[in-house]
C-alpha cells in the first residue's frame, strides 16, 4: 500500500458537490440490477459515499452496511432521509473489516481505480470475499482502458453541457504504471471548482486475475447495469464474481 495514499483525500474535496456531479448516472438500473444480484440481502457497499445507492436499496427492504474513505461524505449521507440508519465504517476499504457476512459487495462508479496500487487491488478483492457468505456476489463497476483514446499521454474530453454548468475533464496517462492523473473542471454561474482524482487503472482480465486469487470466479460482465453484452467496442463494464464455496 502506497504509505501516502490517504482514503479520504478524495472526499473532502467533493463531498458538498459530489450529489450534483453524478446526477445523470443511470441510478435506477444500477439499483435494479443490485436487488436482484442481492437476493434477501445483507449488502456491504465498498466507497458508499453519499448513499446513492445505498437509500434506494435500503428502501426496497434491503440491509444495507458500508465502508467509506471520507468522513464528508459520511457527513452528507446522514443528512439524507434514512441516511442515519445505515451502518457505514470510516475507513480504507480495502483493509477494514466489518461484522457480518454479505450475499453481496458492491464496488461501484471506477471506485476500485482510486486505490493506489496493484497491491491495493489486491487487497480489496481478498476483502470483498471475506466479507462474503459462501456463493456470495462481488459486483464491480469500472472503465475499460484506452490508451488509443490519448495523445503525447494527454486528453481533454467535454464531459457534459447545460444551461447552469459544464464539466471538463483533462487527464495525464502514465502507461508504465497503469496510472492516470485526471482534475475535471466544473463551470458553474457560482464559479470554477477543480476536482482532482488519482487512478492506478487495470484491465478486465487483471481484475479476473485478483477475483481468482481472492477465491472467486467470474459469473458475468455486462457493458452496463442493464446487462447490455460487454464486446470489444464497450468503454466500460459491469463484471461480477462469486465466491466459491
Amino acid at each position: 500500500m502506497d504509505p501516502d495514499f490517504d482514503p479520504s483525500a478524495y472526499g473532502s474535496r467533493i463531498a458538498d458537490v459530489y450529489d450534483a456531479t453524478v446526477r445523470d448516472l443511470p441510478t435506477a438500473a444500477a439499483v435494479q440490477r443490485l436487488a436482484e444480484l442481492a437476493g434477501d440481502g445483507p449488502v456491504l457497499e465498498f466507497g458508499i459515499g453519499t448513499g446513492r445507492l445505498a437509500l434506494p436499496l435500503l428502501q426496497r427492504g434491503l440491509r444495507v452496511a458500508g465502508i467509506e474513505g471520507s468522513p464528508d461524505m459520511v457527513a452528507q449521507l446522514r443528512a439524507k432521509p434514512g441516511g442515519e440508519g445505515v451502518p457505514v465504517t470510516v475507513g480504507d476499504f480495502a483493509r477494514t473489516r466489518v461484522e457480518g457476512r454479505f450475499t453481496l459487495v458492491v464496488l461501484a462508479l471506477n471506485t476500485v481505480f482510486a486505490l493506489p496500487s496493484q497491491e491495493a487491488q489486491v487487497r480489496c478483492f481478498a476483502n470483498a470475499a471475506a466479507h462474503l457468505r459462501d456463493g456470495g456476489r462481488f459486483a464491480v463497476e469500472a472503465w475499460t482502458p484506452d490508451p488509443g483514446a490519448f495523445r503525447d499521454g494527454r486528453s481533454v474530453r467535454l464531459l457534459s453541457v447545460a444551461e447552469d454548468e459544464v464539466v471538463l475533464e483533462a487527464a495525464e496517462l502514465f502507461p508504465g504504471e497503469q496510472l492516470m492523473r485526471t482534475t475535471k473542471v466544473r463551470m458553474t454561474p457560482r464559479g470554477t471548482r477543480l476536482l482532482p482524482a488519482n487512478h492506478r487503472y487495470a484491465w478486465p482480465a487483471e481484475l479476473d486475475l485478483m477475483a481468482r486469487l481472492a477465491g472467486m470466479e467470474l459469473e458475468h460482465r455486462w457493458a452496463d447495469w442493464s446487462g447490455a453484452p460487454f464486446t470489444d467496442a464497450s468503454r466500460d463494464h459491469v463484471t461480477v464474481y462469486r465466491r466459491r464455496a
